[in-house]
């Protein structure tokens, strides 16, 4: 099995037609059908279906595509790091964040990380919610920021602990629930699941803790402006950092209730996979979080 075949496919698939792809990747129409077909003898499966639109993917051909852009991802990586070994620092870094860390972590450290190393190409993604870890897993992302999830493996990730904060119980600004003083007044209200689904999530953990029945589900989001906007505008009850609680943009929308329960506790880190520590630009975008963290614990002054 050829690259050159695996980008052909990858293009056909993309492009929803094989003139695009030919066009993608500079070869003739006939060429690019004739390397599709080639996968195809090769596999003894059809790999694209042709309609009056264009190519679609056969379920065996997203099969390929899926591992094609693996393989592509894993290749360009490679690339990358044995230029980062023999010193030349060049290539791309993905990283996927949450928001305290988007808002409190990485501004400093893309600017001291992008004085030390300018071509290294940096990409950020907003993850709200990181315990699934999929596109690490998938190496969509070469580093993941936020909150550790428990009973992660030591073989497969490496964890950098880098702060420490809470989760605060938040309800709209004028809200009569803001004058809540312990959790229980809460329970029967609708909370805002920040999670993958309604089996787990802060809320959920947040009353476990303190030995009480999980919350009636609200609504289930994986966006921060999901959260902030049901919170804001309705009758609605939810948990975020308190740093972002208190943020003014959150707020002049947003109360924090005071009640007597310690808010969750939440320990934020790098977390990375095993076969990626051993990469230079991932050892050094780590050290300038560090750094980041560190310049964020000191006392104003």
């Amino acid at each position: 099995m050829k690259l050159s075949t695996l980008k052909a496919l990858v293009a056909a698939i993309e492009e929803g037609s094989l003139r695009g792809a030919a066009k993608r990747i500079d070869v003739s129409q006939p060429a690019l059908s004739k390397m599709i077909r080639e996968l195809e003898v090769e596999l003894a499966a059809p790999l694209l279906m042709r309609t009056s639109r264009g190519v679609l993917p056969t379920a065996q051909g997203k099969v390929l595509y899926e591992r094609a852009l693996k393989v592509a991802r894993e290749l360009g990586s490679a690339v990358d790091e044995i230029s980062q070994l023999g010193g030349a620092m060049r290539g791309e870094l993905n990283i996927g964040a949450v928001p305290l860390a988007v808002m409190l972590l990485i501004p400093e450290t893309l600017r001291t990380f992008g004085c030390e190393f300018p071509d290294i190409r940096l990409r950020v993604s907003e993850e709200l919610y990181i315990a699934q870890l999929q596109r690490l897993r998938s190496g969509e992302v070469d580093i993941a920021v936020g909150g550790i999830p428990a009973g992660l493996s030591s073989g497969e990730f490496v964890i950098e602990p880098l702060m420490t904060t809470s989760m605060v119980v938040v309800v709209q600004k004028g809200s009569p629930r803001a004058k809540a003083s312990c959790l229980q007044q809460l329970s029967s209200a609708k909370w805002v699941y920040t999670a993958a689904s309604s089996d787990s999530g802060y809320a959920r953990m947040l009353f476990e803790a303190h030995g009480l029945a999980p919350p009636p589900l609200g609504a289930v989001v994986n966006s921060t402006l999901a959260l902030l906007s049901l919170v804001a505008t309705g009758d609605y009850v939810g948990l975020m950092p308190r740093q972002i609680a208190s943020h003014p943009m959150a707020a002049q929308f947003l109360s924090i209730v005071p009640i007597v329960e310690e808010g969750l506790p939440l320990a934020v880190g790098a977390i990375v996979r095993s076969d990626s520590v051993v990469s230079p630009v991932v050892r050094h975008f780590i050290a300038h979080l560090h750094r980041a963290a560190h310049q964020l614990a000191r006392p104003p002054g």
